[in-house]
């Protein structure tokens, strides 16, 4: 799933502007988007117990998945940098990783991750 969505800021609603990749790409539909909300809800959950936004939450979970795992967040604001560093120091309970690996394995992500065209090529 991509970033922006587990961060909760893409809506059902979201409206992608002319040229926007987005636009094609089958996981940002508005029936993909509410079908995957369930994963979103609960890192929001997650969050509000925890004082992190859905997006630190989603960072904190990679990050506790192995030493070597590092996700490369792109940004082009300050405060969303200051965000996501402040991710490093979230510290997920063995608890809430299982919260989060049963609630993950329990939502089938809909939508595929690129357009048609661009799946045959990474098939290839």
């Amino acid at each position: 799933m991509a970033p922006r969505i587990l961060t909760g800021a893409i809506g059902v609603n979201a409206e992608f502007g002319d040229g926007d990749i987005r636009n094609t790409i089958p996981r940002f539909t508005p029936d993909a988007i509410r079908h995957n909300r369930a994963l979103v809800e609960l890192l929001a959950e997650l969050g509000r117990d925890l004082a992190a936004t859905p997006g630190q939450v989603a960072l904190a979970w990679l990050m506790a998945q192995k030493p070597w795992i590092v996700p490369i967040p792109g940004t082009s604001k300050v405060h969303r940098l200051e965000e996501n560093t402040a991710a490093a120091s979230i510290a997920l309970s063995p608890a809430d990783l299982a919260r989060i690996e049963d609630a993950a394995g329990k939502v089938k992500i809909e939508g595929e991750r690129y357009p048609p065209a661009l799946m045959k090529q990474a098939q290839k």
